[in-house]
């Protein structure tokens, strides 16, 4: 058996991302992969929608490349988003090879289509496309015997050239300390290559579809490491999230408005987006996040009503089996009745500056998907990029360490973790108060539309927070949880640092004190 400690490849998250780099590693190398929680704890099973590929009669790789664009507000770059787009087709083969029952017409793939795509072209299997997905790719990694699966792993931080017995300010990245759900103990884990695959940093947020685990702790590590991060600012908030204050966190998929349902405004009984947009609930997710926004604020509402009752029974129950089923638990029947719904943050278009080989700016260390800043994106993410991107990006950092194997040194003797001056907690209400507090002024201060005003009072609160937790730190034994406040606070740092950079109002980024948005698309580029 290997050890998983020590591999040639260690890779932190195994949703999408991880698991399509591991998979494409394993013929060669030993890989580990560790993950936060159980291993289909992630973003990826969670993932509804499905994955935008150009298979329609009559839609060409210009067309995506285009809504791409459009959807990010000009900021992404263009090359980068050629190059994956034109790389989708593959991807869905090869899922499809693996396994993945997607939907079929026939002899062809089943298409839908989502706000801001000008075809169909979303592949997906029913409503639950990233659990089919998830289930594939963890079928095939358990499969392969270079591949080591490590769950109930929390990683602390990157193991880099500071931490080797002899000092050395090279920069390089050999692996991460991670905390053992299992020993209790910080544990050390070395190879050539390391890949952050941890996704985003949602939990930041009071309201969010993101899962638990989502306390953006790549892009926390990678900052403290010595990465660049990029367009922190641009969040973007899903626009129908259920209202429902016993369930947390269920998505209604894009696709409902896609195939035909109406925002209703549940006072005046109104369907609202005609005011807002021409392209009405097919719009961009920022448009329509925010036309609910303004709709709940103007009226004092607590939500408002998604409505798909119009539409065949048979056809609905068809189409969304699993929304269907759900609801119908909660006492909802959507055929017959209006949703509740409310936007939630929902997904993070900035992340850890990377290349086209994935490469971040340390050496050794490579990110995937939704920790990364591709340049895929740009202000505003169209709906079913995100699970393509971690399939482009996990084959293309595996090649790329496949590649140039013989450059990546060996790891040299790292130190083991030193907790000999901590003690154990005394007040872990101390976590639970300040996680609250981060969520809520992040939700207030930071959210669908900002100010200048509120952005500098969620920079004073961070401030104050700041010195209480890196004291906490410095004191006490970590915990998963001290663990992951602490990231979620650096997280929150760098989106509001961000925020107050860009003095324009741009895709995600809506503020009432700078409305236009400038003539030139420049990144927001935070260097620690």
């Amino acid at each position: 058996m290997p050890d998983p400690h020590h591999s040639d490849v260690l890779i932190i998250g195994s949703g999408a991302a991880g698991l399509t780099a591991a998979l494409n590693l394993a013929e060669r190398f030993r890989v580990t992969v560790l993950a936060k929680g159980a291993l289909n704890e992630g973003s990826t099973a969670w993932a509804q929608g499905g994955i935008a590929a150009v298979l329609e009669p009559g839609d060409t790789f210009d067309n995506h490349v285009e809504d791409t664009m459009v959807a990010g507000a000009g900021l992404n770059d263009r090359a980068i988003v050629e190059f994956v787009v034109e790389s989708a087709p593959a991807a869905i083969a090869g899922l499809a090879k693996l396994g993945v029952p997607f939907n079929m017409d026939g002899e062809t793939l089943h298409l839908t289509r989502e706000g801001g795509h000008s075809h169909r072209r979303i592949v997906h299997v029913d409503d639950a496309t990233g659990w089919a997905v998830q289930e594939a790719l963890i079928r095939a990694a358990r499969a392969h015997p270079n591949i080591t699966l490590v769950p109930d792993m929390v990683a602390v931080d990157l193991a880099t050239s500071r931490h080797e017995q002899r000092y050395s300010g090279a920069g390089n990245v050999w692996g991460c300390y991670a905390f053992s759900r299992a020993t209790d103990r910080v544990e050390l884990f070395t190879a050539r290559a390391t890949i952050l695959a941890t996704g985003g940093a949602g939990r930041t947020y009071l309201f969010s579809t993101a899962p638990r685990g989502a306390t953006g702790d790549g892009i926390a590590m990678a900052w403290r490491a010595g990465c660049r991060v990029s367009n922190m600012e641009f969040m973007q908030f899903h626009p129908t999230c259920l209202y429902n204050l016993e369930v947390k966190n269920f998505l209604i998929t894009e696709a409902v408005r896609g195939e035909g349902g109406r925002l209703i405004n549940p006072q005046t009984g109104k369907r609202f987006m005609p005011y807002y947009d021409k392209r009405l609930e097919l719009a961009p997710r920022d448009v329509v996040a925010r036309a609910i926004d303004a709709e709940i604020k103007r009226y004092g509402l607590d939500y408002v009503h998604l409505d798909i009752s119009h539409m065949d029974p048979d056809f609905v129950r068809g189409h969304f089996p699993n929304i269907y089923e759900k609801l119908l638990g909660l006492g909802i029947d959507m055929t017959t009745q209006p949703i509740p719904v409310v936007p939630a943050q929902h997904y993070t278009c900035g992340g850890v500056v990377i290349d086209r080989d994935g490469r971040t700016d340390l050496p050794g260390l490579y990110a995937a998907g939704e920790v990364s800043q591709s340049g895929l994106h740009g202000a505003n993410r169209l709906a079913s990029n995100s699970l393509l991107e971690c399939f482009v990006y996990g084959e293309s950092a595996a090649r790329h360490i496949a590649a140039h194997w013989d450059a990546l040194p060996v790891p040299p003797a790292i130190r083991p973790w030193d907790e000999s001056r901590v003690t154990d907690s005394d007040e872990e209400v101390v976590i639970k108060q300040n996680w609250t507090e981060i969520r809520r002024f992040l939700w207030n201060y930071v959210g669908i539309v900002r100010t200048t005003k509120r952005l500098e009072r969620a920079r004073h609160r961070i401030a104050v927070l700041n010195d209480e937790v890196e004291d906490y730190y410095g004191h006490f034994r970590v915990t998963p949880d001290l663990i992951e406040l602490r990231n979620l606070l650096q997280s929150a740092d760098l989106i509001v640092r961000s925020a107050l950079h860009r003095k324009e109002s741009r895709g995600l980024h809506y503020t009432l004190d700078y409305p236009q948005t400038d003539e030139h698309a420049v990144d927001t580029v935070l260097v620690p």
